[in-house]
């Protein structure tokens, strides 16, 4: 495992920045910014650097594993498992400079970018080409293309286009041997062999530090609306869900949830032009045109009334205004009750009901008040529960919503990755045999285990 020098161990930064050509930054108060990430965890780094370009990420990775340092890739920080915070004494490999969005293809509909690149700003750079990129996470105006590749990144879209893994061509990336390796391929099917880049997403920095990216476009729709209706108190919502993916030729791209708490919280801290006193349905429907809008909107309509759900509607033209607001969930409750245990779990959809009703019985036996937001189309569920996400009590209540969710049936992480929170509950969803193959890929990789040491994996990985 990598050593863990203190921050003062002025002869290994001074090696540091002999042997990089980047920005190299290592006074206390400056490395600040890089002890934590959107969740509750921190560390202390030794330095964070900047690289030039990947050649001198080759220089860095090779440096740290003679030196036995650990490295820990970061884009905005956003992450809230801990993924990338770093190890004490390790280097950050800060990449919010690497911005560029190095080559589109409209007729081959995909872009090659630099994994600094934040979600929406990719999204405005590729309107004029009348493209986007899928995968809209809540974190959409602050998170990266690296980190979102690094998590296997989801969002409200992803009901209809998938999570980041379905949107990922290709990937360059430095493992850490200091090999450059790319992964994955730029045409549209290939087989030959099992598929490593497929492999690499979602693997939280611990196998490779990516330093390009090539993804997938669509073309974006004529026409995206945005609704928002108003749920009666007493509806099944696995049903609902279930119902309104079968909907023929509905458009639907989004399926989207707010309890009534959270609804309430975002109208009063965000002026968000929905009731504030019933539980949310946040859809989001796509045409070609108006007419198609109309129509498909119809259909819509016809089933929740079907399903005795309000057919009351708020609609958005902008449907990015819809998600925006959307994803301020956690920001909201953050502001107002400081840091919350929020948790990240999917059920398959007739399973939700009753992953929703232990939610609450968990609340009340915390004795703290409990919010709901989701993906519910996907069952993938955000109970956020307003405790100090780093007591003793706040682990507790994630361990019963992790436990919950997989006698259930389902996952203990839908979107947001493992990272330090996590790893303990991997083996519980994978089996122990799955969990080796994953660390003995890992020991090929990165066989010092200087890469992200203490993520995913539930135990050290033993190397050499």
């Amino acid at each position: 495992m990598p050593r863990r020098p203190a921050r003062t161990d002025s002869a290994l930064t001074r090696s540091l920045e002999a042997n990089v050509r980047g920005r190299v930054t290592t006074r206390e108060g400056e490395l600040g910014p890089y002890d934590h990430d959107g969740s509750h965890l921190s560390g202390r780094p030794l330095a964070a650097v900047a690289p030039a370009d990947t050649e001198d990420v080759v220089r860095l990775v090779r440096w740290a594993r003679a030196r036995r340092v650990a490295l820990v890739a970061r884009g905005a920080g956003t992450s809230l498992d801990g993924e990338s915070v770093p190890a004490d004494g390790a280097v950050v490999v800060d990449f919010a400079g690497w911005t560029r969005l190095l080559e589109v293809d409209p007729d081959g509909l995909w872009a090659r970018v630099e994994p600094g690149v934040v979600n929406r700003e990719l999204q405005r750079a590729l309107l004029p080409h009348g493209l986007f990129f899928p995968p809209n996470p809540g974190s959409w105006t602050t998170s990266t293309i690296g980190g979102n590749v690094g998590t296997n990144a989801s969002g409200p879209r992803s009901f209809r286009y998938g999570p980041t893994r379905a949107w990922v061509r290709e990937v360059e990336t430095v493992l850490g041997t200091g090999a450059r390796v790319r992964l994955g391929s730029r045409v549209a099917k290939r087989s030959v062999g099992p598929d490593l880049l497929q492999l690499y997403v979602g693997s939280e920095g611990t196998l490779g530090i990516t330093t390009e990216v090539t993804v997938r476009l669509a073309p974006v729709p004529r026409v995206r609306q945005g609704l928002v209706v108003a749920l009666p108190r007493r509806v099944a919502l696995g049903r609902l869900a279930s119902r309104l993916t079968r909907i023929p030729g509905s458009g639907l791209s989004a399926v989207e949830y707010l309890d009534r708490n959270c609804a309430s919280a975002i109208v009063q801290q965000r002026t968000a032009p929905w009731p504030g006193n019933a539980a949310l349905l946040l859809l989001e429907v796509e045409a070609g045109g108006a007419a198609e809008a109309r129509a498909r909107v119809r259909r819509v309509r016809s089933v929740l009334a079907e399903m005795k759900a309000a057919d009351e509607l708020t609609v958005f033209a902008d449907a990015d205004e819809l998600w925006t607001l959307r994803g301020s969930s956690g920001d909201v409750l953050e502001e107002r009750f400081g840091r919350t245990v929020r948790e990240d779990v999917a059920v398959p959809l007739v399973s939700v009901d009753a992953l929703i009703a232990e939610f609450a019985r968990i609340a009340r036996r915390a004795k703290v008040p409990y919010f709901l937001f989701g993906h519910l189309g996907e069952g993938s569920l955000h109970p956020n529960f307003a405790i100090d996400s780093a007591s003793r009590a706040a682990e507790r209540v994630r361990t019963a919503v992790v436990r919950a969710s997989r006698s259930l049936g389902g996952t203990i992480s839908s979107e947001h990755g493992v990272g330090r929170l996590k790893r303990r509950f991997l083996t519980e969803e994978l089996g122990a045999g799955a969990v080796a193959l994953l660390a003995a890929v890992k020991r090929a990789c990165d066989p010092d285990g200087i890469l992200n040491p203490g993520k995913l994996y539930p135990d050290p990985v033993r190397t050499g």
